[in-house]
Order: C-alpha cells, then sequence, then structure tokens
C-alpha cells in the first residue's frame, strides 16, 4: 500500500502541475500587464531584482512586509547566472509569477505531510483519502487562483503550513523560523505561528486533564452532568494546571521559540506604530464580529459535502428543541452583533471587480432584512463545524477557535483570501471523508475553478473612465 500511494501521490502532482502549467501560460498570454495588486507587487519585485533595496524604493501602497520580493529574487536571480539570462528576462512578469506556481507544487507536498501526520493511518483506503484530500485542498478555489498573479497568498500558506508541519514533528525551533518566513509574507501569520505554539499546550493540558479525570475514577467520584458543570470543571482544572510553576516552566521550555517571534512581532508594532505598513488609512483594525459568520458560511459552502446533510440537519433541530433557552441566547447575541458591528469597507463598495461586490450589493445593500436573517444559517454552520472537529480535544477546539476569532474579527474588509488559512487548517484537521464525499468535494471545486478560470479570461469589460481591460476575480 505504500508503494502505491507513492504512484498515487506521483500522478496526482504530475497532473496538478500539468493543468496548472497549461492555465499558467493562458493567464501570461491574456495578463501581458500587471492586473489588480500586482501593480504595486510587481514593480517592488523588480527594483529589488536590480539590486535596490533602499527603503526609498518602497512602494507605500504595499501593506505587507518584503518577503516575497526577497524570496523572488533567490529564485529567479540564480537562473541569470545559471543560463546567462538577461535582468530583463529574469524579472519579467511572467518568471516573477511563476514562483507563486513553484510555491503551489510546495503546498501540494506540504498538504500531503501533514495529512499523514494529522490523520491516523489505520485503514487500508486511508491512502486514496489522503491523496484525494490533498488533491482537493491543492485546487481549493480561492488559493489555487492566486497561484496565476503575483500575490503573497501562495508563499504565505507555504511558510504558514512548513511551519505547522515542523511544529507536529517536535521541531519548534524550525517552526518558529518559518514562522518567522510567513510573517514576512502576512504579518497576520504570526497569529498561525501563536496557533503552533497552541497546539502543544492543547496536547499538554489534554495529557494533564486525562490523568485528572482518571484520577477521579479511580477515587469513584460522582460524575458531574451538564454543559455549564462541564464548563466550570474545565475551567476550574484550568486555573490550578495554570497557578502550578512547574507545569508552567515545562510549557515555556517548549514553546520559547514561538514566544520569541512573538516579542519580535510586538517590537515591530511598536517600532512601525501598528501592524500595517505603507498604506494604513484603508487598513484600520476594529470589531467586526460579522466576519467570524461569513468565514462559517464560507466553510459551510466549501465543505458542504462533509459538513451539510438530511441527518445532520435533523440532529441540529432535535438540539435546538432541546436547548432551546440557550440556542435563543445565542440567536439574541448573534443578532446583536450583525446590528452593532457590520462595517461596510469603502473597497467592497467601489470595486466591482470582485464578486464580494455583487454578492454585498444585490442580497445585502438591497435587503437590509437579510442580514437578519440569516443567523440561523450561521448558527448552524458553527454547530456542524464544531461537531465534525469532536475528534479534537477540547483544548485544541478552543486554541484554534481563539486564533479564528483573532484572524477574522479584526479585518474591516470583507475578503475571502482571508479566510484561505484558517480553513485549510480546519480542513487538514477533521476526520478524513469517505471517498464519494471527497469526490463530490473535488468535483465541486473543479466546477468553481473552471467558471472562476472561463470568467476571468473570457468575460472582461472596461469601466467608462478607463480603457484598460477589467476582470472579474475572487
Amino acid at each position: 500500500m505504500a508503494q502505491l500511494e507513492g504512484y498515487y501521490f506521483s500522478a496526482a502532482l504530475s497532473c496538478i502541475f500539468l493543468v496548472s502549467c497549461l492555465l499558467f501560460s493562458a493567464f501570461s498570454r491574456a495578463l501581458r500587464e500587471p492586473y489588480m495588486d500586482e501593480i504595486f507587487h510587481l514593480p517592488q519585485a523588480q527594483r529589488y531584482c536590480e539590486g535596490r533595496f533602499s527603503p526609498a524604493q518602497w512602494d507605500p501602497m504595499i501593506t505587507t512586509l518584503p518577503g516575497l520580493y526577497l524570496v523572488s529574487v533567490g529564485v529567479v536571480k540564480p537562473a541569470s547566472w545559471i543560463f546567462g539570462w538577461s535582468e530583463h528576462v529574469v524579472c519579467s512578469i511572467g518568471m516573477l509569477r511563476f514562483v507563486n506556481l513553484l510555491f503551489s507544487v510546495g503546498n501540494f507536498y506540504l498538504l500531503y505531510l501533514l495529512f499523514r501526520k494529522v490523520q491516523p493511518r489505520n485503514k487500508a483506503m486511508s491512502s486514496i483519502q489522503r491523496i484525494l484530500s490533498t488533491l482537493t485542498l491543492a485546487v481549493f478555489p480561492i488559493l489555487y487562483f492566486f497561484n496565476f498573479l503575483y500575490y503573497t497568498d501562495a508563499g504565505s500558506v507555504f511558510f504558514t503550513l512548513f511551519a505547522y508541519l515542523m511544529c507536529l514533528y517536535g521541531n519548534h525551533k524550525t517552526s518558529a523560523l518559518l514562522g518567522f518566513c510567513g510573517f514576512m509574507f502576512r504579518q497576520t501569520n504570526v497569529i498561525w505561528v501563536v496557533f503552533c505554539a497552541g497546539h502543544i499546550i492543547a496536547h499538554k493540558l489534554t495529557e494533564a486533564w486525562k490523568t485528572e479525570l482518571q484520577k477521579k475514577k479511580d477515587e469513584r467520584l460522582p460524575p458531574i452532568k451538564g454543559p455549564l458543570s462541564e464548563f466550570s470543571k474545565v475551567l476550574q482544572f484550568l486555573l490550578v494546571y495554570a497557578i502550578s510553576f512547574k507545569n508552567l516552566s515545562v510549557l515555556f521550555l517548549l514553546t520559547w521559540p514561538y514566544i520569541l517571534l512573538v516579542f519580535v512581532f510586538c517590537t515591530f508594532i511598536v517600532v512601525n506604530g501598528g501592524i500595517v505598513i505603507g498604506d494604513r488609512s484603508n487598513h484600520e483594525a476594529c470589531l467586526h464580529f460579522p466576519q467570524l459568520f461569513y468565514f462559517l458560511s464560507f466553510t459551510l459552502l466549501f465543505s458542504f459535502p462533509h459538513l451539510l446533510s438530511p441527518t445532520k440537519i435533523k440532529v441540529f433541530l432535535c438540539l435546538v428543541w432541546k436547548r432551546r433557552v440557550q440556542f435563543a441566547l445565542i440567536t439574541l447575541v448573534s443578532v446583536f452583533f450583525v446590528w452593532k458591528f457590520t462595517y461596510v469597507h469603502q473597497y467592497l463598495l467601489a470595486d466591482n471587480r470582485h464578486y464580494t461586490f455583487y454578492v454585498w450589493k444585490r442580497v445585502f445593500q438591497r435587503y437590509e432584512v437579510v442580514k437578519y436573517l440569516l443567523v440561523p444559517m450561521y448558527i448552524f454552520a458553527g454547530w456542524t463545524i464544531a461537531d465534525s472537529l469532536r475528534s479534537k480535544s477540547v483544548f485544541w477546539n478552543l486554541m484554534f477557535f481563539v486564533c479564528l476569532v483573532t484572524s477574522t474579527v479584526p479585518q474591516k474588509l470583507l475578503e475571502f483570501r482571508y479566510f484561505i488559512l484558517p480553513y485549510i487548517i480546519y480542513r487538514l484537521n477533521i476526520p478524513l471523508p469517505s471517498i464519494p464525499r471527497l469526490v463530490c468535494e473535488l468535483g465541486f471545486y473543479a466546477v468553481v475553478n473552471f467558471m472562476t478560470f472561463y470568467i476571468f479570461l473570457n468575460k472582461t469589460f472596461h469601466w467608462p473612465d478607463n480603457q484598460d481591460i477589467q476582470r472579474f476575480m475572487w
């Protein structure tokens, strides 16, 4: 089976790389000039290619650190030395975009390794399930689309997944170093470095919790029933664990590389005067709680073969009826969050090249009541996502939820690219779905990708005051 799995992996990687190369060729023919945010990223990378690293050469409209440009120079410059290519060829738009295609190959391999590490290998069929899961996440529509443009997403995902993999293997110094590389691509990636540290802490807490439960079982103490009682029991355990110097010292020795990186991040914020560099006026943090609801809906849509079924809906409705008071309170709180904390970024209303523009304008903006009517769907999405993570410990779920909230809620702009990393980490950690469900998911992604690429390449339009070709995109 191990040998067969190797053949399956090689075949899947070869097929996706071939398809990606064909799509890359189509993109290169259609887009000979920088498009969207590439008008900032590509010239900056080309300045780095020419050796102009001075801060005076920095484009103030760029809000991320120069990780993408530094890695790009490290990849393309050796080509000029090895093959004798000119600077014009090496630092061309096509060559710089190709760096992200290389990152996509790395992401495929990392996803496969992560599935092998995260998911238990106790079934003969799990090898096919791992390959299909890897292939599916590799063509996840939001991430896959930006593999063909010179954006930070592919490299950001690569270094963050690499850091997560090293964390799972217990190589925490390397994990923190890779997390720093991810931070250089996008500052908010530091949250997922914290998640790696949280994974270690959750593992230690789970071990101590099991020991505590076994001790109570040996003492034959009566079990505490009810969700509130269980919550108070866990909270009491955490307080007792946290006041132990021995426990804290063990956690510190395990997580100090991540703590050091967080210290570097905090120093950066103090020196820089904020998390954003460059244009800060359009990237202000706020408490945008509905962003969490949007992520839950997003996850429900893209994982519907695993999260949506008549049985799940029936179980959810029965649970709502059984715990009416609790769900009524959750609904009221959610409605309040939607009412008081819904923000609309000017980019969302001004740029008709993004799909989110049409969703907001034709649904949310046209019918004010829609955002409240969707609250039950948000609650169902949250419940079914939490239910799919039952195999994880309560402490792992807590760490993931904290990182999810931290990465989504402060964002004022509704941008699907912000959901890529939390979605991938979520999808990696649910139990391996059955092959029919995976095939359904892969087919859905293929259809979405086909429509997205077709519309982007063929359904162009012009703005009244601009002759440049405009295209629809995520």
